[in-house]
């Protein structure tokens, strides 16, 4: 089983990751030029970056691997066919493994958001391309305006996404903490109710309560979103489905699209889109 911490237990200090700080701006605080202004970045190492607001709307992308956004104890995957929208002066943090490209997109605050709240956004390949094409334009130009407006035109929330809501319960930590230390953990709910000294219907509610799923759902969830990240960072998708847990393919492929709406194998084929001058 491969362990991937999550990125809240992480240990920013190893000399194999990268702390980046940044400022928390006001929504507003600073205007763009434009209306959209874009940027791509390789990551040489495995980077985090600690809470911090930007006084635009961003939009963070990948063309392949993957990366987390945390706002509060919300977890969102960024993955090649799911992107992130986060407001304006919504503090979040985040995580890259190493060799990803990360790309974003800031977009000025006098444009209508797409959503008031953070929101997995579906990276369609029009929609990948035009970013890509932006980055390769002379800002203020006719073929950047128009750029910007078919982006804002094509832009929409997704119907998926993989997002990981950890409760702060004190009844649930050790359920939680087992499932994100090792999400092949098979203790049921009726297991961890008899561990625990409560019932099974207490667990329940509890977990409905914060995050509006049921204990199975949440780990369903869990382990899928671990899942991901693993082929994103290469790992077979047969390997990745038994070590969160699925001995059946076919379970985990039920799983997968349950949570994200695409299988496995439709989630690694996902191509980059290569933009020429």
């Amino acid at each position: 089983m491969t362990t991937i911490k999550p990125f809240h237990s992480r240990d920013s200090a190893s000399e194999h990751v990268t702390e980046r700080r940044l400022p928390r701006y006001s929504a507003g605080q600073v205007r763009l030029p434009m209306q959209i202004l874009g940027s791509a970045e390789t990551m040489d190492r495995e980077t985090y970056w600690a809470e911090h607001s930007h006084p635009t709307h961003e939009l963070l992308w990948r063309d392949s691997g993957v990366g987390t956004v945390t706002i509060g104890a919300r977890t969102w995957t960024i993955t090649p066919p799911l992107g992130m929208w986060i407001p304006a002066g919504v503090p979040h943090s985040g995580w890259t493994p190493a060799g990803v490209v990360v790309n974003a997109a800031q977009f000025d605050v006098d444009e209508p958001p797409i959503s008031d709240v953070p929101t997995a956004v579906r990276i369609y390949p029009l929609l990948r391309l035009l970013l890509a094409r932006l980055q390769t334009l002379e800002p203020q130009t006719e073929s950047y305006v128009l750029t910007e407006a078919m982006i804002l035109d094509v832009m929409s929330p997704a119907e998926h996404e993989v997002l990981l809501h950890r409760p702060t319960a004190e009844l649930l930590a050790p359920i939680i903490d087992a499932v994100l230390t090792d999400p092949s953990d098979p203790t049921t709910l009726q297991e961890w109710a008899t561990r625990l000294g409560t019932s099974a219907r207490t667990i329940t509610r509890a977990f409905a309560a914060e995050t509006g799923l049921s204990f199975n759902r949440w780990v369903t969830t869990a382990r899928i979103q671990h899942a991901i990240t693993l082929i994103g960072l290469g790992h077979e998708i047969q390997d990745a489905a038994v070590d969160v847990g699925y001995a059946s393919a076919s379970a985990f492929t039920t799983a997968f699209k349950r949570i994200t709406g695409t299988t496995p194998a439709q989630f690694r084929a996902e191509p980059p889109i290569i933009v020429s001058d």
